[in-house]
């Protein structure tokens, strides 16, 4: 197996941790829940195949519907949103960069990977709660839903980046 693979399968497993551990408990006014599986394909490089992209996402969110009792909400929003990671990252990546970019703040600018991360999570928070309410009846409470989720999320995702931009500045002071 390529490191590739491993990385993606351990980001897999400690996002699934943490989502079903700590995050599937917290109810933000009583029905905002953040559902970070999205940052399985925001990180994918700029090259990756669709197919590999979409197994990631299917497999994310198979396993997350099993352990949540969602349904197929996992699988169908990460699936989609593994569909929509390379228009979205086109979209946001700067005009020379190459095309094995792996998007980070660090290769991508502050304003532009927070932009990318944040539209990423508000489309998967978007389909999520949607497909979840399927219905128009109780919209306001379904849209302070997907904002919360969407907001908590970004939020989850921007500390998750910023931690592991400074572990890895300082593994590259140590080596020096």
């Amino acid at each position: 197996m390529s490191t590739t693979v491993l990385t993606r399968l351990w980001r897999m497993l400690l996002l699934l941790l943490v989502q079903l551990v700590l995050l599937n408990h917290i109810h933000l006014f009583g029905y905002a829940t953040p559902v970070v599986l999205a940052y399985l394909t925001i990180p994918c490089h700029r090259g990756s195949s669709r197919v590999e992209l979409l197994i990631w996402g299917f497999v994310g969110g198979l396993i997350y519907d099993v352990f949540s009792n969602t349904m197929g909400l996992g699988m169908a929003t990460g699936t989609m949103l593994a569909m929509l990671q390379p228009v979205l990252l086109k979209l946001f990546a700067p005009n020379d960069a190459p095309e094995d970019l792996l998007p980070s703040m660090r290769t991508m600018g502050a304003r532009l990977y927070l932009l990318y991360v944040f539209l990423t999570m508000l489309i998967y928070h978007v389909v999520f709660y949607a497909l979840d309410a399927f219905t128009l009846q109780n919209w306001p409470v379904t849209l302070m839903a997907m904002a919360c989720s969407t907001l908590m999320a970004f939020l989850f995702v921007v500390f998750v980046q910023l931690l592991s931009s400074s572990i890895r500045s300082s593994r590259e002071q140590q080596h020096s």
